[in-house]
């Protein structure tokens, strides 16, 4: 077991695609640094099955819902006396899920404007995590993780989709400014299945949480 970083509290969140292992990385960072995990609620959305059927249709529910955890959560993580990390922010919904809704015209701009005036009103009152880890795949790879885990209700997301989001991930992950990022390229660094590069993501998240700009995690070269 590795010893937390220091007695400071620590909020960390998980951002990235559909697929790409944002579940199985809270979990090694809850272990690795005794940090309480907080996972995304996708099996408790009553809303998700019908949303993945027919989109423009519940849409804007199925947008509250994850808002309204996700919100809840984030205020948890807050007031936890300890360090902790979180299974995507409360930031992806509003910025990558409901903008592709809205940009595809599944999401109508009436209901559009009304989500993310409430995004951006409570928003306000929240403090940025400490670490924001962004793991960066393309599309071939999620498309593989979600074919594994095997929910029915992913099965037909389709490689478009997940393009999109990838490209406002990008975006996203441009403008932001709140806190430190460190980007892991979840493609080629296996952190779930090679020790070695579980301990290359551990000993990053480690040294992102001291002060600096964007880091970028890559594997070291070896030489002969």
């Amino acid at each position: 077991m590795i010893q937390p970083i220091n007695p400071h509290k620590h909020f960390v969140a998980i951002a990235g695609n559909i697929g790409v292992g944002k579940s199985t990385l809270t979990a090694i960072l809850g272990e690795a640094f005794e940090w309480k995990p907080f996972y995304e609620a996708v099996d408790e959305n009553p809303y998700l099955a019908d949303f993945y059927a027919d989109m423009t249709r519940w849409s804007f529910h199925s947008q509250v819902f994850f808002l309204s955890r996700r919100l809840l959560h984030h205020r948890q993580l807050v007031d936890h006396p300890g360090s902790v990390v979180q299974d995507r922010s409360v930031y992806e919904d509003a910025e990558i899920f409901a903008r592709n809704l809205y940009n595809q015209g599944q999401m109508s701009p009436r209901d559009y404007q009304a989500y993310h005036d409430l995004y951006d009103g409570i928003r306000a009152f929240l403090p940025p995590p400490d670490l924001l880890v962004y793991l960066k795949s393309d599309v071939d790879t999620l498309l593989e993780r979600i074919r594994l885990r095997g929910r029915d209700f992913e099965q037909d997301i389709s490689p478009d989709y997940l393009d999109r989001l990838n490209i406002l991930y990008d975006d996203w992950i441009e403008r932001w400014g709140s806190c430190p990022i460190l980007i892991i390229p979840a493609s080629t660094i296996d952190f779930q299945h090679d020790p070695e590069a579980r301990q290359l993501v551990i000993d990053g998240v480690r040294a992102s949480l001291e002060p600096a700009p964007v880091r970028y995690l890559k594997r070291p070269v070896k030489t002969p």
